[in-house]
């Protein structure tokens, strides 16, 4: 009787091709709404491939609000265990919203992986991203929910998005 054993590692490149996926709906959602442009587009890709791959992203939500709560969002949340195996394609971004005078949001939350590092090695993550957050309040959700609709994974990791659709 002969036992193999199976290694798998998620690295960058790993990493980007699944945000590839997110920069792709960031693009629709530029074609239906306006934003974001697309240098910010690529900035939240690189920033949350980096994120990804070092198993410091949470959740990272792109969306427009509009008095403190979110009208339309897309929400990523990283899975991380390796079990990931749906890969969907981009899109189903949903058309017709009324975004007047809603502004485009970005929203990112950490794992506690990120917590435990030292202040000085987070300093140093935070400052080799090319998006610079700031400290800020989540938006509500009031009338209306969210639908878990797609999953992106690339060697068993990745992101499950859920899109919130206002009522």
């Amino acid at each position: 009787m002969s036992t193999t054993t199976h290694s798998t590692s998620f690295t960058i490149t790993h990493a980007r091709q699944v945000t590839s996926k997110v920069k792709t709906d960031l693009k629709l959602l530029q074609r239906a709404y306006g934003e974001p442009t697309d240098t910010r587009i690529e900035a939240f890709g690189e920033e949350a491939a980096q994120l990804l791959n070092g198993g410091y992203l949470d959740t990272v939500t792109y969306g427009f609000r509009k008095n403190g709560d979110w009208i339309l969002a897309l929400r990523y949340t990283a899975q991380t265990d390796g079990l990931l195996s749906a890969d969907d394609r981009a899109g189903g971004i949903p058309r017709g919203v009324d975004i007047a005078s809603a502004g485009f949001y970005s929203f990112l939350t950490k794992t506690s992986a990120w917590w435990s590092l030292d202040t000085s090695v987070q300093e140093r993550i935070e400052n080799a991203l090319p998006v610079n957050r700031t400290a800020g309040t989540e938006p509500g959700v009031t009338g209306g929910y969210w639908s878990s609709d797609r999953s992106y994974a690339s060697n068993g990791n990745g992101v499950s998005r859920g899109t919130f659709k206002k009522l």
